[in-house]
């Protein structure tokens, strides 16, 4: 059955995807990350994997844009500029590039950077800030190519900088917006084409805003500790699953 002519879909998968968009909307606003990893792991579940990384970009675009809507006064602004000039490099260099890395090499790298930077914050603040940013805007974008849900590996230097938890949740929004934003631009190059997943896609993009917004009046009501408490459990379980499933793969167990 294809449920509003979205392939392989219906109603049930429908809405139980734009429900996850909703629920794991709000767990990105909350906890400051992990959403967009959740729902990636949802959609990998029933989706093809040729259209899986192009549609939740999408999704998670839709949701960057709700995000700094709402939170636009929280922005760090100052380190959005740089952040794109790395993104657009970022977005060139991986739409014609073959990663000669094994997935598990990248997931490993990835999960130990995040706990270097979650448990040794100043490693998320060495150097100027801008050419800091500049340099993970490439490699966000670079990565997401491939992997997709890139805004864990972000998330622990925008803490270091960032003086609140609305300041790290806004402007972690912002600078995936570039991140997906330059990843489509790099999908059209390398000839993906997603148009039949457009109803589901507008769907999760509505209830990922609801969620954004339900998050935020959460955000608002948690105490500042809480939340830098609850950052590093989520990001230190996040990067110990990536180091897990990259052993996996490796074959260590």
């Amino acid at each position: 059955m294809d449920f509003l002519g979205t392939p392989d879909f219906g109603p049930w998968l429908f809405v139980g995807l734009t429900f996850a968009s909703f629920v794991t909307a709000f767990i990105g606003v909350f906890t400051g990350t992990a959403g967009g990893v959740i729902l990636l792991g949802l959609m990998a579940m029933v989706m093809p994997p040729g259209v899986l990384v192009p549609v939740h970009t999408v999704v998670q675009l839709g949701s960057g844009v709700s995000r700094t809507f709402l939170m636009w006064r929280y922005v760090m602004r100052q380190i959005v500029p740089p952040f794109i000039i790395g993104a657009a490099l970022g977005a060139a260099v991986g739409a014609k590039t073959f990663v000669a890395l094994p997935t598990s090499w990248l997931q490993a790298i990835i999960g130990g950077f995040i706990l270097l930077v979650t448990w040794m914050p100043n490693l998320g603040r060495m150097g100027a800030e801008k050419g800091r940013f500049a340099v993970l805007g490439f490699i966000a974008t670079f990565l997401g190519v491939f992997v997709s849900a890139t805004g864990t590996f972000l998330s622990p230097f925008i803490a270091s900088a960032a003086p609140d938890r609305r300041n790290h949740v806004a402007t972690q929004g912002t600078l995936m917006i570039f991140v997906h934003l330059a990843k489509l631009i790099a999908f059209s190059f390398i000839g993906f084409s997603i148009g039949a997943y457009l109803p589901l896609m507008v769907a999760m993009i509505a209830t990922g805003a609801a969620g954004n917004w339900l998050g935020e009046v959460a955000l608002h009501h948690l105490p500042e500790k809480k939340y830098r408490t609850t950052l590093k459990v989520v990001l230190t379980l996040l990067a110990l699953q990536l180091l897990l499933r990259a052993a996996a793969q490796a074959g260590f167990w």
